[in-house]
């Protein structure tokens, strides 16, 4: 099946992209490197077909969606503080370029579009766990441009007959985790943080829960998405199980500094997920504890890898011909 994905360079995208190519798909990745890194994707490049190209402009890159049976809509802005101070960026990517997406699937005849929503929407919910009919509540430009994409998406599947699903994403962590920024994503900046051996930093008193889903889940829950045959979903992607932040600093063994707390977050993320276990029977198979395990592992590989200098890759292969022999 040839499928189209945005964002296929970043975290998520990435890791999207490696699991469906294994399953034999047909892969294009659009994305403008402005978040996404070559890096995640450089493993398995050759197997895909990468378009370099900004989504909230329209140029060549839309050609690509000839033939195509689906789309994953996975390139956005993130983050909350930059959003606040740049809004219309975020409208422009986010927004702009969702509708680019749906007009060009709509033109192109592509029949499901399978969208990252976020758990952001909800704002700071009144009940937890919190499902898909709470009230929607964004606190910040970055949530308030993810859920104008999925109405966007939702209103033009009820007009011109796409086939629509979004998953509300809550609190992803995995490899390749973006890494830069302050107020980027918790996991990533923690990881960096860790490998420079420097205190973690912490938003707010730590006391904060989030439902902390890992990435392996995460894809499979888009995988199975794939399949599903109910049209205008909406569901909740996460555990159910949430943890305080102090309470992955202790698990990754660190000390810790305090940063100032950001504008509109909530003190819980919670997810409600049991409309996604009855439509799509999935269920989050990694615990907080063996997910933290699996990135302290990543670490340590790094930390005690070899470094190849053109004299240890010619000794090496020197005893690799003698073996051979």
């Amino acid at each position: 099946m040839k499928i189209i994905i945005t964002g296929g360079a970043g975290f998520i995208g990435s890791h999207l992209a490696e699991y469906l190519i294994k399953k034999k798909h047909k892969i294009i990745i659009i994305d403008n490197l402005s978040t996404g890194r070559i890096e995640n994707i450089k493993r398995f490049k050759n197997k895909l077909k990468f378009i370099k190209a900004d989504i909230s402009k329209l140029g060549k890159w839309t050609k690509n969606f000839k033939n195509a049976k689906l789309v994953f809509h996975l390139a956005a802005l993130a983050d909350i503080v930059p959003s606040i101070k740049n809004p219309k960026k975020y409208f422009q990517s986010n927004v702009v370029g969702t509708e680019n997406i749906a007009s060009v699937s709509i033109k192109y005849n592509v029949k499901k579009i399978i969208y990252a929503a976020s758990s952001s929407c909800y704002g700071i919910p009144d009940k937890y766990p919190t499902s898909e009919s709470e009230s929607i509540k964004p606190q910040y430009p970055y949530a308030l441009t993810k859920n104008l994409g999925e109405q966007i998406l939702i209103n033009y599947a009820k007009i011109y007959g796409l086939h629509f699903t979004s998953l509300r994403l809550f609190n992803v962590y995995g490899t390749r985790s973006r890494t830069s920024g302050t107020y980027g994503a918790m996991f990533g900046v923690f990881l960096a943080q860790k490998l420079k051996k420097k205190p973690l930093t912490v938003v707010g008193d730590g006391k904060q829960k989030r439902d902390f889903t890992y990435i392996s889940d995460v894809i499979e829950a888009f995988y199975k998405t794939i399949k599903i045959k109910k049209n205008l979903q909406i569901l909740n992607v996460g555990t159910g199980k949430p943890v305080t932040v102090n309470y992955i600093v202790k698990l990754l063994n660190c000390k810790s500094i305090t940063i100032q707390k950001r504008p509109g977050e909530p003190d819980q993320t919670n997810a409600n997920i049991s409309k996604i276990k009855k439509e799509l029977n999935w269920r989050p198979k990694i615990t907080i504890e063996q997910g933290i395990k699996k990135l302290l592992n990543e670490i340590n590989y790094w930390n005690n890898a070899p470094v190849w200098t053109p004299k240890k890759i010619k000794a090496a292969t020197r005893d690799w011909f003698k073996y051979l022999k």
